[in-house]
């Protein structure tokens, strides 16, 4: 079957996620940038509290304010759109437009769930190879693992947006607050088999980063309960990277069930909460965890504002 549309059309999508915020749209436009703009500030003042105080101490800080700038990426690819779709009542998208959010969302995935990885095997070596941490974990391997993690992530999501844009389109209409890779499959006009194989491969290779970030926590796990300096480094740095990791696969399931399995007839307001969790929950949690259980993190903040309120006052 061929494309609807030749080459010399723009295809414009229509985003059918807003329908049923007409009438209290001003409102939802309000509530949606006090969060974004909220959202951008925690992980922003983590981002400079690093770079203050910590960026060379450990390697852990390292990876925890790439997971901040990876949660600027996130909200910043669902955020601005559906502010501009709000405030203009505006429901469409074109197809660069549409292109360019699927590689900053499935760019966002992708690099959250390699940085978890990365995360787990830092706290793995500095609680179970103390004596050998510094030794194993090197400035220089540090940084080539930081670099990896951003290359491997740029990889996946431009082989999955080559291999999306050479699909001819027999429709426009996405039932989504965004646009998504799994709704341009749908909307394509021949066989979608090599794409669905390249993103059950992606899939599955996220899948066992998974499985080795548990594994690695059975090994952190065992080691900590043996003396209580492990058990309150566990409490402190690795506990809250399991509950990140817990927060966003589950966000994240979500939307691949609901994208695979999900019925329109469903709620349109449960569909879009179901949609947007990955992108709204993890962003805005992930810092105020790390906040909340890190006291050198905590204590600093801390200090940045007093000093904010005594230079006001």
């Amino acid at each position: 079957m061929t494309s609807l549309f030749n080459s010399s059309q723009e295809i414009v999508f229509v985003l059918h996620g807003l329908n049923e915020t007409q009438t209290n749209r001003h409102i939802y436009f309000v509530f949606i940038l006090i969060l974004y703009l909220f959202t951008i500030f925690i992980n922003l003042t983590l981002i400079f509290t690093i770079i203050q105080k910590y960026f060379l101490l450990d390697s852990m800080y390292l990876f925890l304010c790439n997971l901040c700038i990876n949660g600027i990426i996130g909200a910043s690819s669902f955020y601005p759109k559906m502010l501009y779709d709000l405030l203009f009542d505006c429901h469409v998208i074109t197809y660069i437009g549409c292109l360019t959010q699927i590689f900053v969302i499935s760019f966002y995935v992708y690099f959250e769930f390699t940085n978890l990885t990365v995360m787990a095997y830092d706290r793995y070596v500095a609680i179970c190879k103390p004596l050998h941490y510094h030794s194993i974990m090197t400035v220089r391997k540090v940084w080539t693992l930081i670099l990896l993690t951003w290359l491997l992530s740029w990889l996946e999501v431009t082989i999955g947006i080559v291999l999306t844009a050479r699909l001819p389109l027999c429709a426009v209409d996405i039932d989504k607050l965004y646009c998504s890779k799994f709704e341009i499959l749908k909307l394509s006009c021949v066989d979608t088999s090599l794409n669905n194989l390249v993103a059950y491969i992606v899939i599955l290779s996220h899948f066992s980063q998974t499985i080795l970030i548990l594994i690695s926590y059975v090994n952190i796990i065992k080691t900590s309960i043996c003396s209580q300096t492990g058990r309150r480094k566990f409490m402190q740095t690795c506990l809250p990277h399991l509950i990140t990791l817990a927060n966003f696969v589950v966000s994240l399931l979500f939307d691949v069930m609901y994208s695979l399995y999900g019925s329109n007839t469903t709620l349109l307001a449960l569909r879009n909460i179901m949609a947007v969790e990955f992108l709204v929950v993890p962003p805005l949690i992930n810092p105020i965890i790390y906040v909340m259980n890190l006291s050198q993190i905590r204590n600093r903040v801390r200090q940045m504002f007093n000093c904010k309120v005594a230079s006001l006052s």
